[in-house]
């Protein structure tokens, strides 16, 4: 199978996700797109995050009805701080005889260099790279980096997670930022109604 993989902290998840995750799905014509909310991200720093089994309910919601969406909590059962090259060397353990793609947006692309042992990410997973606009060169010093990215065409999409839980503390609406049953659930169970201030 072709799989790709979106991984995230979806504190919440939004339209923004779902779109990347269904560009992706049809541009590459993968078979499915595992979102991997993260655990214990190490590049997060001190950000106190929604409890991973709220973030992977409100993902459950989100993706409901599209049985090419999936999700794996293989970084919610990790110990200890998460790393992409980490979940990326088990899930091609797991899924031995699957092609893998890990779907990330431009700046991600471009920090890459700054993860945690980058090298292992491209050798177990394409990368399938959102640019801001189609003309963005796609370039990363590391060697070899261009033969593993492929682009995925994605309509310029400026919402956040960061911006959604502000609106939310703030009392604005967040109606048709989030699918509606994850919405729904938020304003049920009273989540983000205090700031959380970092980048998610």
């Amino acid at each position: 199978m072709r799989v790709g993989i979106l991984g995230g902290t979806f504190d919440p998840v939004h339209i923004g996700h779902l779109v990347l995750a269904e560009q992706a799905r049809m541009s590459l014509a993968l078979d499915c797109v595992l979102f991997v909310p993260a655990g214990d991200p190490w590049r997060k720093g001190r950000r106190v995050m929604t409890p991973g089994a709220e973030r992977r309910e409100m993902l459950r919601l989100a993706i409901a009805g599209n049985e090419a969406f999936g999700i794996s909590d293989i970084e919610l059962r990790r110990p200890g701080p998460t790393y992409t090259a980490d979940t990326l060397e088990a899930l091609a353990a797991e899924r031995l005889d699957d092609e893998l793609w890990f779907i990330v947006g431009a700046d991600a692309l471009a920090d890459l260099p700054n993860w945690h042992e980058p090298e292992r990410i491209v050798r177990h997973a394409t990368l399938a790279v959102a640019p801001r606009d189609e003309s963005s060169p796609l370039t990363l010093a590391l060697p070899g980096i261009e033969a593993r990215i492929e682009r995925v065409p994605m309509p310029r999409i400026d919402v956040a997670s960061t911006d959604i839980r502000a609106r939310i503390a703030a009392g604005r609406s967040i109606r048709y930022l989030l699918p509606d049953a994850v919405r729904e659930h938020v304003e049920r169970y009273g989540l983000y109604r205090e700031t959380i201030p970092a980048q998610a």
